[in-house]
């Protein structure tokens, strides 16, 4: 069902027809340079001249048909036409163009969808075009003070990683708000670090269903990796295309896309007017595929890749960042996102440690000549795993240590584990009951989880946990 839920979301948002004003947007057909669909305000915007007056004399018209050579100077329409020889476009991004009409600059933010091209042009403000030339070095001077303060803070501590750069985006953004938002296993989101300025509200240590952020948005999030909305309230601008088209464009990969009103209700519950969001894509973590090297390197990456969380900025007005700053706040995110995946790496390297010496230890008391050691003498098996109890099925019989179930309650499972694993050398599980084992109801509140291994085809060791009472901060609640 929820695989049917994010196709239809993510429809729904490529059928979406819709802009944000704080720009406008063409799509270019890639063979004859010609606009194949323009946003209502690009007119206006792009000729200075109101679309609702028809265009006399040397103004040029812009509509479907329009080629865009007669509205930018030539500089920029050469410019515009050598990106459509690149295959990796957004590379260029941000061209600098200027319109022929007012002389006015806009940056042009490309990417390709099937055989078109898709613009977002964004106004420049005069003082900023000389900045523009060093293209993306200029955002990664602006970005270079947080990202050496990220290089330079010692590993093992996820938390200060994380308010670092909480504390450098609010910095370079000057957003109200900036949280560090991390997804659980389960998919409900926290916000584990955050910022904000004197009076509001905070959100430190609340806890978001994991619907907050549909699977649908999550999958934009891994393929736009920085996401702005200026102003939720705004009245957004519809986008008319050639009738013609074999198929409708979509909107997915453009700056400008109009948000979703789920969004939008979201965000006013969260009162916020403004929001500028950053992907922190991790890797999946050590998949031993067979593909291994010798695979596609664009297509392992892109199976390797999850998304951890958010750096999520808020303003309680209307907030509009130039595509520099967020270019900048991308670079960010990605040096973020390293380091966020190298804290991981260790965790699973001190966890892979603790593993191993707890099998080591294991299979040392095993090897004794009494096994029974294992639950009777120090350390003894409750030491190697958090636990409740634990139980040493040996030889038919039964020892017992800490809070477990009955004789019977445990035949029982032993009886479905030979029924449903009978394959397995082990399992664990947090909860008996999700596990789909039957009598886990009768089992009470002292047993919940369990780990159990297989000594031998009918010697077993079991390790059980009682019910945790997970106190959680639901935010909204």
């Amino acid at each position: 069902r929820s695989d049917k839920v994010t196709t239809a979301y993510l429809h729904q948002i490529q059928k979406g027809k819709l802009i944000q004003p704080f720009g406008c947007l063409l799509a270019l057909d890639e063979n004859n340079f010609r606009v194949i669909a323009y946003s209502e305000n690009a007119p206006e915007m792009l000729t200075m001249v109101s679309h609702a007056v028809p265009s006399v004399g040397d103004h040029p018209v812009l509509g479907i048909g329009t080629d865009v050579g007669t509205i930018f100077t030539n500089p920029s329409a050469a410019a515009l036409q050598k990106a459509m020889g690149y295959g990796e476009v957004s590379l260029l991004n941000p061209i600098l163009v200027h319109c022929k009409t007012s002389g006015k600059p806009f940056y042009a933010i490309v990417h390709r969808v099937t055989s078109s091209l898709i613009i977002d042009f964004e106004p420049v403000k005069p003082y900023e075009v000389p900045m523009t030339a060093a293209g993306a070095l200029q955002s990664y001077k602006l970005a270079a003070k947080a990202i050496t303060r990220l290089q330079s803070l010692p590993s093992g501590n996820m938390k200060r990683l994380c308010d670092t750069m909480v504390q450098e985006v609010f910095e370079l953004t000057g957003y109200d708000r900036v949280m560090a938002y991390k997804f659980h296993d389960d998919d409900h989101g926290e916000v584990f670090s955050e910022l904000t300025k004197p009076g509001l509200e905070p959100f430190l240590g609340l806890h978001y269903p994991a619907t907050d952020v549909p699977q649908a948005a999550r999958f934009l999030f891994m393929k736009n990796k920085v996401r702005m909305i200026c102003d939720c309230n705004a009245k957004n601008v519809k986008v008319i295309q050639d009738d013609k088209l074999p198929i409708d464009l979509t909107l997915c990969g453009s700056t400008l896309r109009a948000p979703h009103s789920c969004h939008v209700q979201y965000m006013e519950n969260m009162n916020s007017i403004a929001s500028l969001v950053m992907s922190v894509v991790v890797n999946e973590g050590d998949e031993e595929g067979e593909g291994g090297e010798s695979s596609d390197p664009a297509s392992q990456q892109q199976k390797t890749k999850r998304l951890w969380g958010l750096v999520v900025c808020h303003n309680t007005t209307p907030r509009f960042v130039p595509f520099p700053l967020r270019y900048a706040c991308e670079f960010l995110a990605q040096v973020f996102a390293i380091h966020v995946n190298k804290e991981l790496e260790l965790e699973n390297q001190i966890l892979e440690k603790n593993i191993l010496r707890t099998q080591t230890l294991l299979c040392d008391m095993l090897m004794r000549d009494a096994p029974l050691g294992i639950v009777s003498e120090s350390p003894n098996v409750m030491d190697l795993v958090k636990c409740d109890g634990a139980v040493l099925l040996y030889k038919d019989k039964i020892y017992r240590m800490g809070a477990t179930p009955t004789d019977f309650q445990l035949r029982d499972i032993v009886s479905w584990l030979s029924e449903y694993h009978t394959d397995s050398t082990g399992l664990s599980t947090d909860s008996l009951y999700d596990a789909g084992y039957p009598g886990a109801l009768a089992l009470g509140d002292g047993v919940c989880g369990m780990a159990v291994v297989r000594i031998t085809s009918d010697d077993m060791l079991f390790w059980f946990r009682a019910h945790t009472a997970a106190e959680i901060r639901w935010g909204g609640a």
